[in-house]
């Protein structure tokens, strides 16, 4: 089983910048895919990036590319997701997840992920 634990959220006002982290116990990441997501209140939870195994791939939600950037240290079991410009509409709780297989052609569904995170929550100030 992998446990995973995001932090680093907070209150940041727009245009800013946050980084949330995404540690992991268990097993060891480097088997697995990662992918972020998000869920906003009333909304439902959307993908937000995805990154290989070995971080030779990555792909992004159209709303966050040239912003958002995922990363991962697999020495440290922890994979990153460093949001640049800041808007408001990014206002969400932020959510990682852990598959065991990623073609890195498409994205996944979330259903197509084996386990998450209990999420940290991200606001954006006007």
């Amino acid at each position: 089983q992998v446990q995973l634990v995001e932090s680093g959220g907070g209150l940041v006002q727009a245009g800013g910048s946050l980084r949330v982290s995404c540690a992991a116990s268990g097993r060891t990441l480097s088997r697995y895919a990662m992918g972020w997501f998000r869920q906003a209140p009333g909304e439902e939870r959307e993908f937000v990036a995805i990154i290989s195994w070995s971080g030779a791939r990555t792909n992004y939600a159209d709303s966050v590319k040239g912003r958002f950037t995922v990363s991962r240290d697999n020495a440290k079991n922890t994979v990153f997701l460093q949001m640049n410009k800041l808007k408001p509409e990014d206002t969400a709780v932020y959510y990682c997840a852990a598959a065991d297989f990623w073609g890195g052609s498409s994205r996944l569904r979330a259903d197509e992920y084996n386990y998450w995170g209990q999420g940290t929550q991200v606001t954006v100030s006007s």
